[in-house]
C-alpha cells in the first residue's frame, strides 16, 4: 500500500475513534488469564479423520485402556473420587486453567513468557509459534482417532468443575496437548528447564483427574501419544533448514554503503536471520513464491517521497496512532510481532467458545479450537519466510539511516527501535494479512474488525519510523499467504464435518 501525500500518512479525523476502539477491543483480547468453564462439550467423532499437519494418527500407537471391571479400572475410579472429595482452591485454580474454553492457551502463554526474555528473532518466533500449535493439533487429532476406536466413556458418578466433552475419554486430549507442548518447548528453547516444562504438563494432566473427566489411564495414555507426537514434530523442525549459518557475505550487487541495510547508527551487530528465507514453508512452494519487484532505487525521487511521507507520518502522530505504534511494536521483551497477533486471536477464540462473539454457527470444540491456533500460527510461519526471503533478496535500508545519509532530517529519530534486519517488506505487515485471512474464514461474521486490526498493525510501522510506506506491500502478500492455509483448511475434514 503506497501513503502518498501528507493526507495519506495517518488515520483521518474521522476514523480515529473508530480506530481507538478497535485497538482497545485488540489490546482487551490480549493476555486475558480469567478462567472461564469450557463449553466446547459437542462430540467431534470425525475429528480423528481431519487432516494433521505432520503426524499420522494411527501411527501412534496406544494401549488399550483397562477393561470394565477390573483392579486397575477400580483403581481409577477410586482415586478420582478420592481427589474430589479433597479438592482445594489451588486444585480448582488448575482445573480451570487447563480445562478452560481453549486448553492450548496455557502452552501458548507460556511460549509468550519465553520469547519476551529472548532476543528480538521474528522469524525464530513465528516458526516456533507454529510448530507448537501444530504439535498440540496433531495430538489432538490423534487422539479422537484412538478415542473412537477404544469409545470408553468417561468415569461416572464425580461432580465435576468442568463439565466433560460428549467424546469417549480414553486418552485424554487435554494430556495430549500438555505432552507435545512440553517436549516441543523443551526441543526448540534448550535453556529452558526440560523438567520444569513436564512438570507443568503433569499438572495438566493431574487436573483432569482431580475435575473427575479423565481416569489416571486417560492421562497417561494422552501424555505418552502426546510425547510421540512431539517426536515427529520435532524431526520435521530439525529438516527445516532454520540451524543453516549465513557466512556473512552479502550477495551479488548488495554493497556494504547506506544504499543498502546497514546496522542501526552506532552498532556493528549482524542482521538477524539472513538466511530465514529459505527455510521449509508449510503452504508455499517456497520462500520466494510471492516476491514482489523490487523497491524504489536509493535516492531516487519515488524514494525521496517516501521518507518525506514517512517523516510527516511520524511527527503527525495521533494519540491513537502512537497507541498502535507501542501496542503492535513487537520489540524485545514482547511477544514479538507474531506472538502479539496469536495473542490477540486466541483472546478471539476464548470469546467464541463462552458464546461472545460469532463463530458461523459452528460449536467451537476442543479440536476446533486447536486447528484454528494451527492455521493461524502456520499462516504466519510462513508469512516470516516470505517476508525474510524479500529483505535479504534486496536489502532495503531502515529510514534512519537512510534519512540522515541523505540529509532530509539530520535529527530524525523512530519512535521505538529500528530492528537489525532490512526494511523491505515490513515483516509485520506480512504477518497481520495473513492472520486476517484465517479469521476471517474461522469468523466471517468479523471481517471488518480483522481488517482494521491488519491495517492498523501495518501502518504502526511508519508511524513508528521504523519502515517506509512501500513497506506495507507485505500485507497484501501475506493475504496471499493466509489464503493458502485457508485453501488447505477447507480440505481438511473439519468443514465436511459439520454438514
Amino acid at each position: 500500500m503506497r501513503l502518498r501525500g501528507k493526507k495519506s500518512v495517518g488515520l483521518r479525523a474521522g476514523a480515529a475513534a473508530a480506530a481507538a476502539l478497535m485497538l482497545a477491543t485488540a489490546m482487551a483480547a490480549c493476555g486475558d488469564d480469567k478462567p472461564a468453564k469450557s463449553t466446547a462439550t459437542a462430540a467431534e467423532p470425525t475429528a480423528g479423520n481431519w487432516k494433521p499437519w505432520v503426524v499420522t494418527p494411527a501411527d501412534i500407537k496406544v494401549p488399550a485402556p483397562p477393561a470394565a471391571g477390573t483392579a486397575a479400572a477400580k483403581a481409577d475410579l477410586d482415586e478420582i473420587k478420592k481427589l474430589a472429595k479433597a479438592r482445594t482452591p489451588e486444585v480448582v485454580d488448575s482445573i480451570n486453567r487447563f480445562s478452560g474454553p481453549l486448553p492450548t492457551k496455557p502452552w501458548t502463554d507460556q511460549m509468550i513468557d519465553i520469547v519476551k526474555t529472548g532476543p528480538k528473532d521474528p522469524p525464530l518466533s513465528s516458526r516456533n509459534y507454529a510448530l507448537l500449535h501444530v504439535a498440540m493439533y496433531d495430538a489432538v487429532i490423534t487422539a479422537y482417532h484412538w478415542k473412537y476406536e477404544f469409545n470408553s466413556a468417561a468415569p461416572k458418578g464425580v461432580d465435576t468443575v468442568v463439565a466433560p466433552s460428549a467424546d469417549p475419554s480414553y486418552p485424554s486430549e487435554h494430556a495430549a496437548i500438555a505432552g507435545a507442548a512440553a517436549r516441543v518447548l523443551a526441543y526448540m528453547y534448550p535453556k529452558e528447564s526440560a523438567q520444569r516444562l513436564d512438570e507443568m504438563a503433569d499438572q495438566a494432566a493431574d487436573s483432569r483427574v482431580a475435575n473427575g473427566t479423565n481416569t489416571r489411564s486417560d492421562v497417561n495414555a494422552g501424555l505418552d501419544l502426546g510425547h510421540a507426537v512431539a517426536d515427529k514434530v520435532i524431526a520435521y523442525a530439525k529438516a527445516d533448514g532454520s540451524d543453516a549459518k549465513w557466512d556473512g557475505k552479502r550477495p551479488k550487487g548488495i554493497a556494504n554503503t547506506t544504499a543498502f541495510w546497514q546496522p542501526p547508527l552506532g552498532t556493528t551487530t549482524l542482521p538477524t536471520e539472513p538466511l530465514a528465507g529459505s527455510w521449509k514453508t508449510w503452504v508455499m512452494t517456497s520462500g520466494s513464491q510471492f516476491r514482489p519487484g523490487p523497491p524504489p532505487a536509493f535516492g531516487s525521487p519515488e524514494f525521496i517521497q517516501a521518507a518525506k511521507d514517512m517523516i510527516y507520518a511520524r511527527n503527525h502522530l495521533t494519540p491513537e496512532q502512537e497507541q498502535a505504534v507501542q501496542f503492535y511494536a513487537g520489540v524485545a521483551g514482547t511477544a514479538l510481532p507474531a506472538g502479539i497477533v496469536a495473542d490477540v486471536s486466541q483472546g478471539d477464540i476464548v470469546k467464541a467458545v463462552t458464546g461472545d462473539i460469532a463463530a458461523g454457527g459452528t460449536p467451537l470444540t476442543i479440536p476446533r479450537t486447536a486447528r484454528a491456533m494451527a492455521l493461524l500460527t502456520v499462516a504466519m510461519a510462513d508469512a516470516g519466510v516470505a517476508a525474510w526471503d524479500t529483505k535479504f533478496t534486496y536489502w532495503n535500508p531502515r529510514p534512519d539511516t537512510a534519512i540522515k545519509a541523505l540529509g532530509l532530517d539530520p535529527n530524525f529519530k523512530p519512535v521505538i527501535d529500528t530492528p537489525k534486519f532490512p526494511a523491505y517488506m515490513s515483516g509485520s505487515s506480512t504477518y497481520a494479512g495473513s492472520a486476517q485471512m484465517v479469521m476471517d474464514y474461522l469468523f466471517p461474521n468479523d471481517k471488518a474488525a480483522h481488517q482494521k486490526r491488519a491495517e492498523d498493525q501495518a501502518h504502526s510501522r511508519v508511524w513508528a519510523g521504523i519502515h517506509w510506506p512501500y513497506d506495507e506491500i507485505g500485507l497484501p502478500i501475506g493475504q496471499k499467504i493466509g489464503n493458502l492455509v485457508v485453501e488447505r483448511a477447507k480440505t481438511d475434514g473439519a468443514d465436511k464435518a459439520t454438514k
